[in-house]
């Protein structure tokens, strides 16, 4: 199959090959954000510029709802949708060009790596946390500041209010624990780093779940937008839009549940990592912050718990490993019966914000 047909495949119609001058000054000013955001990479802008460069860009129809830009590795293009005014280019331009640095290739120029996405025979793995990577670098680069939204029926702060909103929100609590660093690395050079660190945390099991259920709602969200355009194209009073409306329905709830579980299995892996490496009661009390700030990250909906009664529960834990630790590792009858008034409190005040119905 041709480029031109994979591309009319993907919703993608040329228009008009952009400026060379437009172009060059993309690179230029591209290569100069990046250097100046990652100092510590010593990357230079004239290295960097250079590569930029063999990117071709274009104007192109594309399908509505979809990426207002995409890179497309075959031929090293980036093709913008011909209703992004000029001025607003350049920005939507880092994203795609940070795939363009991520490009790992065979001598046959099969496709091997993009950041943290991996391909077996082109079918990709982490298609959803590399995008969500991608974007949260850009935003960094860009200097998008967080915002509180809702998205599915989840109430959520997230580092990219508009592209890629609940990824970036699940990375931005994966980065909690990880540190902000090694993922930049990963994404820009494509190393393993962040994926090592992940399964060190947790275990490899874990991080290939985490993958799919990211992809998924990334699958799920692209199933929307088709369904939105084809609802577009129906007239008033059509049936099928109906059966089209139900779908997209099913599927907001499926994304809405995949986003949760995912959570979830952030906060149960790696908090369990970090309580595990507790030794003594310094160590103690900066877990006790770390899981009452980690509380601002998470997404919310009307009816989640999940949190809250892990919060009890591990509250729970703390005072009774803070017993240990202070009867040198030593458990007593005292710290078996003991109970903490202000855990009873907080158990209370669950219980009642749970039986509750509220809307963030």
């Amino acid at each position: 199959m041709s480029i031109q047909n994979e591309l009319r495949k993907e919703g993608i119609e040329i228009i008009t090959k952009l400026d060379p001058l437009i172009s060059n000054d993309i690179c230029k000013n591209v290569s100069r954000r990046i250097v100046e955001t990652f100092p510590n990479f010593e990357i230079t802008e004239e290295e960097l510029c250079k590569e930029l460069s063999q990117i071709t860009m274009y104007r192109a129809k594309m399908i509505e709802g979809m990426a207002e830009a995409n890179y497309y590795y075959k031929d090293s293009s980036i093709y913008f949708n011909e209703n992004i005014d000029y001025s607003d280019i350049e920005e939507f331009a880092i994203h795609e060009c940070i795939h363009h640095i991520q490009k790992i290739q065979d001598d046959d120029g099969k496709l091997l790596k993009l950041g943290l996405c991996t391909y077996n025979n082109l079918k990709p793995t982490g298609l959803a946390l590399n995008e969500a990577a991608v974007q949260y670098t850009s935003c960094i680069i860009i200097g998008v500041d967080a915002d509180f939204e809702k998205y599915y029926g989840i109430s959520l702060v997230t580092p990219s209010p508009s592209y890629y909103p609940l990824e970036c929100s699940l990375l931005n609590q994966l980065i909690f624990f990880t540190g902000k660093d090694i993922l930049f690395k990963s994404t820009l050079f494509s190393t393993d780093d962040f994926k090592n660190k992940i399964i060190e945390i947790t275990s490899e099991k874990t991080y290939k779940k985490l993958l799919v259920l990211l992809d998924s709602i990334l699958k799920y969200e692209e199933k929307i937008v088709i369904l939105n355009n084809k609802a577009f194209s129906l007239k008033d009073g059509d049936s099928k839009a109906d059966n089209i409306n139900k779908k997209i329905e099913n599927l907001k709830e499926k994304i809405s549940n995949n986003y949760l579980k995912t959570q979830n299995i952030i906060i149960k892996e790696f908090f369990e990592y970090e309580f595990n490496k507790i030794s003594n009661l310094e160590e103690l009390e900066q877990f006790r912050h770390k899981l009452s700030d980690f509380a601002e990250l998470i997404g919310t909906t009307e009816d989640y718990t999940f949190f809250d009664n892990y919060y009890v529960e591990t509250m729970n834990s703390l005072e009774h490993k803070c017993n240990m630790l202070e009867n040198g590792g030593q458990e007593t009858a005292l710290s078996k019966k003991r109970t903490n008034p202000i855990l009873a409190f907080l158990q209370k005040l669950f219980k009642y914000k749970n039986s509750k119905e509220f809307d963030i």
